[in-house]
């Protein structure tokens, strides 16, 4: 029988990033994660619904995690689900559902070419035009085989078919 237990999410963060390490002194940290849900229900009014997430990251990926987000900070999330279980001291069971993070990318909000820290807890307000932002940074997952190297062309936007050369056409 075949599984799979991917998830993929893209929020704000609820809290700073709490880095601590295991006693084998890899690096973890805990961060919650706000999913905002929008749709207009029968009665034709907007409707909206906030899943708040528990993340959990480890290794070289926490300390990356810790060191540059901060609370309300936009990020997208790849990664599995996993239950956890346990007694409390009343004795009563208790369980959590989280996200082991495997792979992130930051979601960059602050203007092009702009080494201007912004606070977690300040209002975004200056979204820059998606041609001017960076390429999203990528971590966890080793680059594409075969990807584009240096120097290279970059690909026209999608809206944009590519041009047409003479050496492009196969007869």
């Amino acid at each position: 029988m075949a599984n799979l237990n991917k998830v993929f999410l893209m929020g704000n963060l609820t809290r700073d990033p709490q880095l601590s390490y295991l006693p084998s002194q890899t690096a973890v940290v805990e961060l919650g994660l706000a999913v905002n849900r929008r749709w207009n229900g029968q009665d034709g009014q907007p409707r909206e619904e906030t899943t708040f997430v528990d993340i959990v990251a480890y290794g070289r990926q926490a300390e990356t995690i810790s060191k540059y987000l901060k609370k309300g900070r936009p990020f997208f999330v790849e990664g599995r689900l996993k239950l956890d279980q346990w007694e409390a001291q009343d004795g009563t069971k208790r369980s959590k559902m989280r996200v082991i993070l495997e792979g992130f990318q930051f979601i960059d909000s602050r203007p092009a070419g702009g080494s201007q820290q912004i606070d977690g807890d300040a209002a975004m307000d200056e979204i820059s035009a998606p041609e001017s932002r960076p390429a999203p940074r990528a971590y966890g997952r080793p680059a594409p085989a075969g990807g584009p190297a240096a120097g290279s062309r970059q690909a026209p936007p999608d809206d944009e078919p590519p041009p047409i050369r003479e050496d492009d056409i196969p007869f």
